[in-house]
């Protein structure tokens, strides 16, 4: 650790752990709040000899700056360099049991809402997240959600094509397994996905193994199995098919999902 760090915070426990970055819970040493600290393995990344990894993984604490404060989207409070490690101090947050559940449809509005806020945010700016998930999808102690993982995100212009194969097997859109160039509309597909799988309880498309899963997502159309979403309103179907639509020309940006009729549903509820 830096050691300009440690003369900041106190680092304790692990708390989470990626392929090239671990992340432990730390405090201010003057006013002992909480927080998380990202330390990024400069070595490992340029060990692996990818250059998309180096060149995302070293961008991410640019992209959070960039993209801050925002109340959906994770804050990056310091900054810390040594001769291995990049360490960023973010803010503490913990994984939701969403990706474990069915959830009543008001609940998933106010999960979704607040996923597609943060997006938007991050559209409008010109970043693609381009690995939304249930991971990459925290909440804070005051349980608001908070995008976080900006480690393969891509900034963007106006009118402008993104590529590279990056995400995660289940929760990618199809345009970007063709190897095609593709827009930000990635993340709408990836946070369709999430949607469906908290209505759900189970993911659209699967497989045994990720090119099982890659060719499911690439040929599979979507289903909404009656057994399963018998109870789940038209709105909310509808939402997901405007969401997981393989026409890219026809399917919702951000700022179109936030504006669908489905979100009265939180309202309704409170």
């Amino acid at each position: 650790m830096s050691k300009y760090l440690q003369q900041e915070y106190v680092v304790s426990e692990e708390i989470g752990r990626g392929r090239f970055g671990t992340v432990y819970r730390c405090s201010s040493a003057d006013s002992g709040e909480s927080y998380a600290v990202k330390s990024i393995d400069k070595v490992a990344i340029s060990a692996s000899g990818d250059s998309l990894d180096s060149r995302c993984l070293f961008t991410e604490a640019k992209i959070v700056q960039l993209l801050s404060p925002h109340p959906h989207i994770v804050t990056i409070h310091s900054l810390y360099e040594d001769e291995t490690h990049l360490h960023m101090i973010l803010d503490l947050c913990y994984e939701p049991t969403f990706h474990h559940q069915v959830m009543l449809e008001h609940e998933a509005a106010s999960v979704m809402w607040q996923l597609m806020k943060g997006v938007a945010h991050c559209h409008r700016l010109g970043v693609a997240h381009r690995d939304i998930k249930p991971d990459n999808i925290l909440f804070d102690k005051d349980n608001r959600l908070k995008l976080a993982d900006f480690g393969s995100a891509e900034t963007f212009k106006e009118g402008e094509s993104m590529n590279g194969v990056v995400g995660t097997p289940h929760y990618v859109a199809p345009e970007v397994l063709t190897g095609r160039d593709y827009n930000e509309k990635v993340d709408v597909w990836s946070c369709g996905v999430v949607l469906y799988q908290m209505l759900a309880g189970f993911l659209p498309f699967g497989g045994d193994s990720p090119v099982e899963i890659f060719e499911s997502v690439m040929r599979s159309s979507l289903r909404l199995p009656t057994r399963v979403f018998s109870s789940v309103s038209p709105a909310a179907k509808d939402l997901l098919r405007r969401m997981l639509c393989r026409e890219v020309s026809r399917r919702f940006s951000a700022e179109e999902v936030l504006r669908h009729r489905w979100f009265s549903i939180i309202e309704q509820s409170d």
